[in-house]
């Protein structure tokens, strides 16, 4: 018999679990659905003691299922690192996984509550949605007008210490079976998380451990209430330890693979945060224009190497360098969805540095960002510069993925191209056929718009690609798409006299690269020529 520890998130209370309660007890079980305190000051510590109590309060020689949705997902996991050895099991019901440290608003979807917060701290209860107002918070798929109005009905004001504490882990619960359940409505789906363990940040690598298990319930962010008898039975079958297992790649590092080009050493240098890749010494045409790598992410700020010494950007930069460019590599500190801001910051300094350089050509420089640092274009596309001559994207994610909420609202690249100040530079974007249908829903919204404002764009396919192809096993499409993708860069930032002129831009003789069409095994298209 499991006794269950049901915690619901920010507004509600226990009476969100009135009918999964019954359906758990009817089938054998014990079920325990948490009130949390809702006084004025309560913070994060308050609603862990709120769990501890309940915890204690059970017979001593057992171990509790503890469930987490939403918010109250941090609270478990600082009452389950107090209590281990009184945990059998942490489901985490639709909710992120926050880390030692994070603060619950970096999880926080609604960008009127993180004004709120910002504007006024924490002086002031956060006011609960009302019926028309939940969707903010999640998908509401499945709930009915009747449910909408109990949730408003039956929630309260949400202390505002309880989303701006930053949550304290010591580590004493790492080892709990773990057991996530993704509301698919959505778009948290496994493909998305499989992914993620695939090729995304080191730190999914922790979801395809032996004891962590995986269900998917195809509604919305409340299941409680639009699948109570499903959300039921899949809580007794991760009580028993059932649910799909992911799996990760055979290495532990496989961002450490060799890259798939043989790309030899060029002359390096280190200047802060940023390498500079180097042309062979006697290369002429000084100053020579620029390339600037930014990594994907978010990753662990405590990753080593990092990613500027991982072979996959040394091989990028090397095989820009040999074509005659300076290529630079920049350690941004994208560390958490929330540090869009920062790591927009030390892009920007890169850009400063590598055109203050005296061998660059300050008037050529382009920008090459891949995965999850795709949101940082926004900022190229809302106020371009004239001198950025090429923005490149390798397999981005051009919107907030599901979860991203606390994502600002001014890393938008696909609003930003579509309310430009000024004409964009020429793009070059190289998009992977297996891509995982999230990602690639945003990077389809950013071709439409491209095509709307007549954005200068060429598309590189990889079909047979997944996402972070070039870590994968080595194919001569792959190897073609990277090749074709630095010539197309390179060639937008060819001498003024050489290059088409960006729209407004008085036009020279010679047509520009990204009016040309081109074959081959990875096809390129172009938004003025075809769809």
């Amino acid at each position: 018999m499991s006794d269950f520890i049901l915690v619901s998130g920010p507004f509600t209370d226990d009476r969100i679990w009135s009918e999964v309660a019954g359906r758990l007890r009817a089938s054998g079980a014990r079920a325990h659905p948490v009130a949390l305190s809702r006084q004025p000051d309560a913070d994060l510590q308050t609603h862990t003691e709120d769990v501890i109590r309940l915890i204690d309060s059970l017979d001593p020689a057992g171990q509790s299922v503890l469930v987490g949705h939403d918010y109250a997902i941090h609270p478990v996991l600082a009452a389950a690192d107090r209590r281990p050895e009184r945990v059998a099991r942490i489901v985490n019901l639709d909710a992120g996984l926050p880390q030692d440290g994070d603060a619950p608003m970096a999880l926080v979807p609604d960008p009127s509550v993180r004004e709120l917060l910002r504007t006024r701290g924490e002086s002031e209860p956060i006011p609960p949605p009302g019926p028309g107002q939940w969707q903010r918070w999640g998908s509401t798929e499945g709930l009915s007008g009747r449910h909408l109005e109990q949730l408003s009905r039956q929630s309260a004001p949400q202390p505002p210490c309880t989303l701006t504490r930053p949550l304290r882990l010591t580590g004493a619960a790492t080892a709990l079976p773990t057991t996530g359940i993704l509301c698919t409505a959505g778009g948290t789906t496994l493909e998305l998380v499989e992914a993620l363990v695939r090729t995304g940040p080191p730190q999914f690598r922790r979801l395809a451990d032996p004891d962590v298990r995986f269900f998917e319930l195809p509604t919305g962010h409340w299941p409680m209430l639009s699948h109570p008898d499903e959300l039921a039975a899949v809580l007794l079958r991760a009580a028993a330890g059932e649910g799909r297992r992911l799996t990760a790649p055979e290495d532990e590092q496989p961002f450490l693979r060799p890259f798939l080009l043989d790309t030899p050493e060029r002359p390096q240098e280190r200047h802060g945060r940023v390498d500079l890749h180097l042309p062979e010494p006697g290369t002429p045409q000084e100053p020579m224009p620029a390339v600037l790598f930014v990594h994907g992410g978010p990753i662990p700020p405590d990753l080593a190497p990092t990613p500027r010494d991982w072979p996959f950007y040394l091989g990028y930069a090397r095989h820009t360098a040999g074509l005659g460019a300076v290529a630079a590599v920049v350690d941004h500190r994208l560390h958490h969805i929330t540090d869009y801001a920062q790591a927009a910051h030390d892009v920007a300094e890169a850009l400063e540095l590598l055109r203050a350089d005296p061998r660059v050509d300050e008037s050529r420089i382009a920008l090459w960002i891949f995965s999850g640092a795709g949101l940082l274009a926004a900022h190229w596309l809302t106020d371009p510069p004239p001198w950025l001559r090429c923005l490149a994207l390798t397999y981005p994610i051009l919107a907030p993925l599901p979860g991203w909420g606390a994502v600002e609202d001014r890393f938008a690249p696909v609003g930003a191209l579509r309310s430009a100040a000024a004409a964009p530079p020429p793009i070059v974007l190289t998009r992977a056929g297996r891509e995982t249908p999230q990602i690639a829903a945003t990077v389809a919204q950013f071709v439409a718009a491209a095509h709307e404002t007549k954005t200068p764009l060429d598309l590189i396919d990889v079909p047979d690609g997944l996402h972070g192809f070039e870590i994968h096993e080595p194919t001569d499409e792959a190897r073609d798409a990277v090749t074709r993708a630095a010539r197309t860069v390179l060639a937008h930032l060819a001498h003024p006299h050489d290059a088409c002129p960006r729209p407004g831009v008085p036009a020279s003789t010679a047509p520009g690269p990204y009016h040309r069409s081109r074959t081959g095994p990875a096809p390129v298209v172009t938004a003025t020529g075809g769809p």
